[in-house]
């Protein structure tokens, strides 16, 4: 007799303006299994999620929980019939203590005062016996990494007696010791009974933690799958649609030296900011992808902040070459041609309330000032024409941004920048929790700029990825420069030696 499912979605079908999010979808997660949840961007992964957390209603189609047929207005009501999520953006109380993020809502208390010592004592016996995790309880959240907030966030979602976890994205932020780590933790609470569903866009920790999969793509359902017989080649395929080879064929690379007679368009010396990353020399050419490279928090992030004037320097000078222009503040960087895609989207990039068209026009409307305002009709044919060389979906330009899935607002990200035809783009994690096929197309498009002469500092902590595009790797180790390798020593086993110290 097959295993009864405790979470079951038959024919689902969720519809907004102009776009049909999930078709027909059904979806099965059984206890004690990790049930992978895949697609490209905008293939319903998240759209799914949200109506089985009731932040979405149903249109059509019916839910059930351990048998029982549930329709969820909210996401409480789901949390309270044992679904947590644990999202890929931790949202908890960065001020609040572990324990204090861990219950709240749900302190222990005693004639209305709540029960600190309790609440420290349940939240420290919760992290040690569920999480393997040896933590002071009471102090502040921010006090400790990415990584274990996440962990942390994972704790407070089993402290409500979940059934189901649903963990969307929870190891973009983690170095490779931090997700095994996660890892660890998923085993043990998989031998536990709970139904994990894990959407990551990682093929390799897909293999190598999930049971079951399912596939979305436009919306619809591909298929369900044991992990065990899907080839990863054929998960990508059915993903995408398309064979992987075809997707992959980028442009060839111009080889290093071709550009060592460039013109410099911005240079680094002997700049630094402290606790952030130690002196160092760089020189940026006309054309040239430059990729930084090292672990988390090694300074690459802080080293493209730098050029952008988002952060000050101690010492030191960046400057626009042929301008002469030192770069103080990013409405300087802006005015002499440099362009920044974050890595954090959400803070630092989209205006969730504004339109895919508004987002696209904002950093040209601002170089030209609110005094000389771009006409609707030119609005609409810049939103449409970048929209299209993007392949942003869905293709409208009067979507709101928060409506997209994280690959598309990206696009939106770099559409709009390239508005701007800057002379230096930095992209600092630009393809970070997005899908095969949209990497594809950014890692192609940062080829095609450099073709035209744009000068790319490209930022990701997948090495490989950093091969492909760069024309020169600058290399970081505990936020220090450490060395630039050409392309002709450019090789994965160099770099992550140099990284090791070696």
């Amino acid at each position: 007799m097959e295993q009864q499912p405790v979470l079951e979605m038959r024919g689902i079908h969720k519809q907004f303006p102009g776009v049909k999010a999930l078709s027909n979808v059904d979806f099965r997660l059984f206890s004690g299994e990790v049930h992978a949840l895949m697609g490209e961007n905008g293939a319903g992964k998240s759209s799914l999620i949200k109506v089985l957390t009731g932040v979405y209603s149903i249109d059509q189609g019916a839910v059930k929980l351990s048998n029982q047929p549930v329709s969820l207005k909210s996401p409480l009501e789901a949390q309270e019939a044992g679904i947590s999520t644990v999202y890929q953006e931790v949202n908890l109380c960065t001020n609040l203590t572990v324990a204090e993020n861990i219950f709240i809502g749900r302190e222990p208390r005693r004639f209305g005062r709540i029960l600190w010592k309790q609440m420290n004592r349940n939240a420290d016996k919760l992290l040690k016996d569920r999480m393997q995790l040896n933590i002071d309880v009471t102090l502040p959240l921010h006090a400790y990494s990415v990584a274990i907030q996440q962990l942390i966030a994972i704790a407070r979602a089993l402290s409500i007696s979940a059934k189901v976890l649903i963990l969307d994205e929870p190891t973009s932020s983690l170095d490779a010791n931090e997700v095994k780590q996660l890892f660890s933790i998923m085993q043990t609470l998989k031998q536990d009974g709970l139904a994990i569903l894990f959407v990551t866009h990682f093929l390799d920790q897909v293999y190598e933690i999930s049971d079951r999969i399912t596939i979305l793509r436009n919306g619809n359902l591909v298929g369900e799958y044991m992990a065990k017989d899907l080839p990863k080649l054929e998960l990508v395929s059915q993903m995408i649609g398309k064979d992987l080879t075809q997707l992959e064929k980028l442009p060839s690379k111009s080889a290093s030296e071709q550009f060592e007679g460039n013109e410099i368009i911005a240079e680094a010396k002997q700049a630094a900011r402290k606790g952030a990353i130690e002196p160092f020399d760089l020189k940026l050419r006309k054309g040239e992808v430059i990729g930084l490279a090292g672990l988390l928090g090694s300074g690459r992030t802080e080293t493209a902040r730098l050029f952008f004037g988002a952060d000050a320097l101690d010492q030191g000078t960046v400057r626009m070459s042929k301008a002469n222009q030192h770069i103080q503040s990013p409405r300087k960087a802006i005015e002499h041609g440099v362009a920044f895609c974050s890595e954090n989207r959400k803070t630092e990039g989209i205006l969730d309330e504004l339109t895919v068209r508004e987002n696209i026009i904002v950093a040209l409307q601002s170089t030209r000032g609110w005094y000389k305002p771009l006409s609707r009709k030119k609005q609409n044919e810049i939103a449409e024409h970048y929209i299209q060389l993007l392949n942003i979906k869905p293709p409208h330009t009067e979507q709101l941004i928060k409506n997209l899935s994280g690959g598309n607002q990206q696009k939106v990200l770099l559409a709009r920048w390239l508005l701007t035809q800057p002379k230096l783009l930095i992209l600092d994690e630009p393809t970070r929790g997005i899908d095969v096929g949209a990497k594809t197309e950014i890692q192609r498009l940062v080829l095609d700029l450099s073709a035209k002469g744009m000068s790319v500092l490209f930022i990701s902590s997948e090495l490989e990825e950093v091969l492909r595009v760069s024309h020169r790797i600058a290399v970081l180790r505990d936020r220090r420069k450490i060395k630039e390798i050409s392309d002709q020593e450019m090789t994965e086993h160099s770099i992550m030696k140099t990284i090791a110290g070696g």
